[in-house]
């Protein structure tokens, strides 16, 4: 089943709504600017790239997102990936990366695939951004001291420059360190929202003092252009040779937006549709691919003083993204003046700032396997390309939660009280002789539980006309392990002259287990249907199995016993 998308006309405008929305929008793009052309520098590109994908993603994903705060921009994990996704191909790559992620998002949002996030746990989320944020500190302490690093990775260039201090560049580490004290001071003041740009502005102005030549500038990287550049299609050779890395930054995004969709509701206080957030994203960033802009997403820190700003609606992103148009329009000249060591600084704060070292501690005290998982994950995130990390993490998400899905299987014996009521109490090891016995299974009845199913059943071997009712109330699917499963339970009841019930079960499951062969084997006559009073259907599988005993009595019938 596939999901509409629609743009949609922002709210009624108000000059009320509009005074806020314009003030958030540019409290916003005075914080992302710097941020952008980090992202940019971060991914290894123009940092025009950084702009051209807030001017373009920005209001087009505020147009067509359920979310009407959420705020579209570059961010440190899509930048890490999307520079080692382009590592060795030419400017043109990027269209095509960018158009593929947003091709991969738009195709998972419209087919409403927005349960997707739910099978990558958070230990490998927690560990994933905390190696992708490690790699952003160690990889900008080059540009930050003016040493340049040698290594494969991160890792290694910081290990390069530790064994190299000497060759540090003082003028260019007095840069870095007067932005990270500016930055820290500002934040302390009224004027926090705005830290960052006053950080930068200062430290550039810094540059032309004599005494600091030799500090690089982005005009040493490359010129920024006045403007958007005209559209230009993907290059269609690409596709494959981009396709895997275009996956993993499409669900770096999608992850990371998934979080803000669900921590800020719309104003109306209800909260987005995850499935069209993902499709608004996959839209921006199609657009941007156009006009050459690098692979944008939702961010949980833009948004954040998107809404301390005082945006209300839609409008308060689509002026972002006209404000950062019209600042390229007009200061281009003052965008190549900007230090690379204040940028390098910018990213390492936001960096340390982004590492949440609570919901570290959190996982690791929720257990072993999580505490594992995130480990490897944070260790591979280091080590590995970052569309490889990705993949990892989804497999050990995947392996975690069939472990444990193995093992969250419970089967508990409804036990009659003298009041007429039932207990639960632990299954019995061995089945009894002449009896009726109520199971309730709880877990997950899926393949991965199956063999943990089958082991916590009561033996049967041993049990003469023995009947077992499984109750099966609240459950739509069984899966065809689980039916085999109970499929031999019953063919063991069966060689001793019992039989085995299937109680509570509902309509969709019955057209479920109607053509296998554990409805042939059990009977039509077996299978008791829910019923919208809970134990009612429990109740007649009690009643039904103690007739068909009593009907089965000999001369040495056993004692009435059991459910009654």
């Amino acid at each position: 089943m596939t999901m509409r998308l629609k743009l949609t006309w922002p709210e009624a405008f108000t000059r009320k709504r509009a005074s806020k929305d314009m003030a958030a929008g540019l409290t916003t793009t005075l914080v992302t600017i710097p941020d952008g052309l980090a992202s940019a520098v971060l991914a290894g590109l123009n940092p025009v790239h950084g702009l051209y994908a807030l001017m373009v993603a920005t209001p087009v994903a505020a147009l067509s997102m359920s979310s009407q705060l959420m705020y579209v921009a570059n961010t440190g994990a899509i930048a890490v990936a999307t520079g080692g996704a382009l590592a060795g191909y030419a400017g043109e790559a990027l269209i095509v990366l960018t158009f593929l992620v947003g091709a991969i998002q738009l195709t998972l949002g419209l087919f409403k695939f927005g349960a997707i996030t739910r099978f990558v746990s958070n230990a490998v989320m927690i560990g994933f951004m905390s190696g992708i944020m490690l790699r952003i500190i160690l990889g900008q302490l080059g540009e930050f001291s003016g040493y340049g690093s040698v290594g494969d990775n991160p890792v290694l260039q910081a290990w390069d420059l530790l064994h190299n201090l000497g060759q540090v560049h003082v003028p260019t580490l007095v840069i870095g360190l007067g932005t990270v004290a500016l930055i820290a001071a500002v934040e302390h003041t009224a004027a926090r929202n705005f830290a960052m740009i006053i950080a930068i502005v200062t430290a550039s102005a810094v540059v032309i003092v004599p005494g600091f030549d030799g500090v690089r500038t982005v005009a040493d990287l490359a010129a920024i252009p006045s403007g958007l550049p005209a559209p230009q299609l993907p290059q269609w050779s690409l596709v494959i040779d981009l396709m895997p890395a275009a996956t993993a930054i499409a669900l770096i995004g999608l992850l990371q937006a998934a979080g803000v969709s669900r921590s800020v509701p719309n104003p109306d206080g209800s909260y987005p549709n995850v499935s069209r957030d993902f499709a608004g994203q996959g839209l921006a960033n199609i657009a941007a691919s156009f006009f050459r802009g690098m692979p944008a997403g939702g961010t949980m820190s833009e948004t954040a003083v998107h809404v301390s700003a005082g945006a209300t609606s839609r409008w308060a992103a689509l002026y972002s993204g006209l404000m950062i148009l019209g600042f390229v329009l007009l200061a281009g000249p003052l965008i190549e003046a900007i230090a690379k060591p204040a940028i390098a600084a910018l990213l390492i704060i936001a960096a340390v700032q982004a590492i949440k070292f609570g919901e570290i501690a959190d996982v690791w005290h929720t257990g072993l396997s999580a505490r594992l998982v995130m480990v490897v994950t944070f260790v591979a995130t280091l080590a590995l390309p970052v569309e490889q990390s990705v993949a990892l993490g989804v497999v050990l998400s995947v392996v975690v939660h069939l472990y444990s899905s193995s093992l969250d299987v419970l089967v508990l014996e409804m036990v009659p009280t003298t009041e007429g009521d039932y207990e639960e109490h632990d299954a019995p090891a061995q089945l009894a002789s002449g009896k009726v016995t109520v199971l309730n299974l709880y877990g997950s009845l899926f393949f991965a539980g199956a063999d943990r199913l089958e082991e916590l059943l009561p033996d049967a071997r041993e049990a003469q006309r023995a009947v077992v009712i499984v109750r099966l109330r609240g459950r739509n699917n069984l899966g065809s392990t689980i039916c085999n499963v109970l499929e031999r339970y019953a063919q063991r009841l069966a060689r001793n002259g019992g039989k085995l019930m299937l109680s509570g079960v509902s309509d969709t499951l019955y057209r479920q287990i109607k053509p296998t062969g554990l409805f042939r084997l059990v009977g039509a006559e077996n299978v008791i249907p829910a019923d919208r009073r809970p134990a009612a259907a429990m109740r007649s599988a009690v009643a039904a199995a103690q007739s068909w005993l009593d009907g089965q009595a000999s001369d040495d019938r056993p004692g009435r016993t059991g459910a009654e």
